[in-house]
């Protein structure tokens, strides 16, 4: 997960309300490993994530290791869409365990350390 406090925003262009700005940025993830990332209850219609996808509140991200087996981590492009500024709640589920982050698009959180 990003570590900046805050991630600078764009006009996204896209024709959905809850994706109207965009702060990329990329997921790093174990190879082998899946990782299911959803916005927190009650954003669905305020916000979306995505790495290689359509934009959406819920995305499974499945980090294949390469044929050759050299990679221990799998980098995906992508990032989050916003329909205003906002600290947006994210839920990240792996390997069993379930964390609580917190994302400052284009506007710091309370609880966001200054990196």
């Amino acid at each position: 997960m990003p570590d900046a406090r805050v991630m600078s925003v764009h006009d996204s262009g896209e024709p959905d309300p809850a994706a109207r700005l965009f702060a990329k940025w990329g997921l790093v993830v174990r190879a082998g490993s899946v990782v299911d990332l959803r916005v927190a209850p009650g954003w669905a219609d305020r916000a979306r994530i995505g790495w290689g996808g359509t934009p959406s509140a819920t995305v499974q991200v499945h980090a294949r290791p390469p044929e050759d087996g050299s990679a221990q981590w799998v980098a995906f492009v992508g990032g989050t869409w916003v329909a205003q500024a906002a600290c947006l709640p994210l839920i990240v589920t792996s390997n069993g365990q379930t964390d609580h982050v917190t994302l400052g698009i284009g506007t710091p959180c309370d609880n966001t350390p200054t990196p």
